[in-house]
C-alpha cells in the first residue's frame, strides 16, 4: 500500500491511497484531507490506510432508484417474464400510471414511508376496497420484488390491506333468465348461443369468443374450455388450467343449430371474422334492455349459472369445478338463495304441524 499527498487544486491536500490484498486485487481512493497542513494529511491519510488494510474496501451505498425508474423494470422482469395474462399486465401498468405514479413516482424505493401509504389509501376514499387493496397490492409486489433482486436492502414501509366485505354476487333469477334468453333470440341471430353459453355453462367473455369447434364434443355432450382471448392475445382460461362442461339440451340445440363453415371459431360472423369481446358484451346488453332488466353486464350471466346451480343444490365442489375457480372461497359467494326461494322457504312454516297439547288431535296451522 502507498500513500501520496498532493497540493489539491482548489486548496489543501490530495491523499492518493493505493492498495493491493491478498486475492491480487488493487483498490485507489482518493481523497481530499480535513487537515490543512501537508504534515497533517500524511498522518491522516496513514490513518485511513490502516483502516483499509483492516477494514477492507469500504461498500459502495447502491443509488436506490425512484418509483418511475424502476417501474419498468418491474413489468419486464417480473410480470411480463414469467408470463402473466395480458390483461394482467395491462392491469398493473394502469395502476402504476393512475394511482402510484403520482404521488410516489419522483420518491427513491427507499423512501417511500409508511404514513405516505397511508395518505395513498386516504386518497383513494372514494374507491371501492377491492380497487385500493389492487393499488397496495402492486406496490408490494414493487418493493419485495426490488429487495429479492438488492435494489433495496428492506422493506422501507408497512402496506395493509383494507378489509373487503364479503358479499353475494348479483345474478339473473329464473324469470329473469328466460326473459333474457328470449330476447336474445330477438337481437342477433347469436345472441341466444351468446346468453346459454355465460348462463348454462358459466363461461367467461373471452372464453365464449375464443370457443372453437374443436373444443365442442356433441357425442358426449360437452364442451372443453382451453383458452381464453382478450384483445387479441389467446391464453389459457383463468387459473391457467382447462375444464369439461356438460351441455345441457337447449345449450346443444343451440349449438347445433348455428353449425358454420366459416371458420374455426363458434361465434364467426358472414364476413368471416370472430367476434370480439364488445359484440359479445353488446349482444347481451341489448338483449337485457329489451327484456327490462337492470342487470345488464355480460359476468352476470356467470353469476347467474353458479347461482342457480347453487340453488338447484348443486355440491360447492362441482360448482367450483364447473366455473373453473381456484378458490372454494369463490365459489361460497354462491351458496345463496334468491328472493323466490327464501318465499318458498318461509311457506313451509305455514304448513308445518303444530304439536297436540292436553290430548287434542293434531292440526295444521292451515286447519
Amino acid at each position: 500500500m502507498s500513500v501520496t499527498v498532493r497540493r489539491y487544486r482548489k486548496g489543501g491536500w490530495e491523499v492518493d491511497i493505493t492498495s493491493q490484498y491478498a486475492d491480487g486485487s488493487r483498490f485507489r481512493n482518493r481523497r481530499r484531507a480535513p487537515m490543512r497542513s501537508k504534515t497533517g494529511a500524511q498522518r491522516w491519510g496513514e490513518d485511513r490506510e490502516r483502516h483499509l488494510l483492516l477494514h477492507g474496501r469500504p461498500v459502495t451505498k447502491k443509488e436506490v432508484p425512484t418509483l418511475e425508474e424502476f417501474a419498468p423494470r418491474f413489468i419486464e422482469r417480473h410480470a411480463v417474464a414469467n408470463r402473466r395474462k395480458p390483461s394482467s399486465v395491462d392491469s398493473m401498468r394502469s395502476i402504476i400510471r393512475v394511482h402510484l405514479m403520482p404521488r410516489f413516482g419522483a420518491k427513491r424505493l427507499d423512501a417511500i414511508t409508511t404514513e405516505q401509504v397511508q395518505q395513498l389509501k386516504g386518497s383513494l376514499g372514494d374507491r371501492a376496497p377491492k380497487t385500493v387493496n389492487n393499488t397496495l397490492t402492486v406496490l408490494n409486489a414493487m418493493l419485495k420484488k426490488a429487495i429479492e433482486w438488492e435494489v433495496l436492502g428492506r422493506m422501507p414501509c408497512l402496506i395493509r390491506l383494507l378489509r373487503v366485505p364479503r358479499t353475494t354476487a348479483g345474478f339473473h333469477d329464473f324469470g329473469d333468465y328466460e326473459a333474457l334468453v328470449r330476447a336474445s333470440q330477438e337481437v342477433h341471430d347469436s345472441g341466444e348461443l351468446i346468453v346459454l353459453l355465460g348462463g348454462e355453462a358459466g363461461l367467461r367473455c373471452g372464453e365464449i369468443t375464443a370457443l372453437e369447434w374443436g373444443d365442442v364434443d356433441f357425442t358426449k355432450r360437452e364442451l372443453c374450455i382451453e383458452r381464453s382471448e382478450w384483445k387479441g392475445h389467446v391464453t389459457t382460461p383463468k387459473g391457467g388450467r382447462l375444464r369439461r362442461v356438460p351441455m345441457t339440451a337447449r345449450l346443444t340445440d343451440a349449438l347445433q343449430r348455428h353449425r358454420h363453415r366459416r371458420g374455426k371459431r363458434v361465434l364467426t360472423g358472414g364476413d368471416g371474422r370472430s367476434f370480439t369481446s364488445k359484440m359479445v358484451t353488446d349482444c347481451v346488453r341489448r338483449a337485457a334492455r329489451r327484456a327490462g332488466l337492470t342487470r345488464t353486464g355480460i359476468h352476470i350471466l356467470r353469476h347467474t349459472f353458479c347461482s342457480h346451480l347453487a340453488m338447484k343444490g348443486a355440491p360447492a365442489k362441482a360448482i367450483q369445478d364447473l366455473a373453473g375457480h381456484q378458490e372454494l372461497g369463490t365459489t361460497q359467494r354462491y351458496m345463496h338463495a334468491s328472493p323466490a326461494a327464501l318465499e318458498s322457504a318461509i311457506r313451509l312454516l305455514e304448513s308445518s304441524v303444530i304439536p297436540p297439547q292436553n290430548g287434542d288431535i293434531l292440526e295444521t296451522a292451515e286447519a
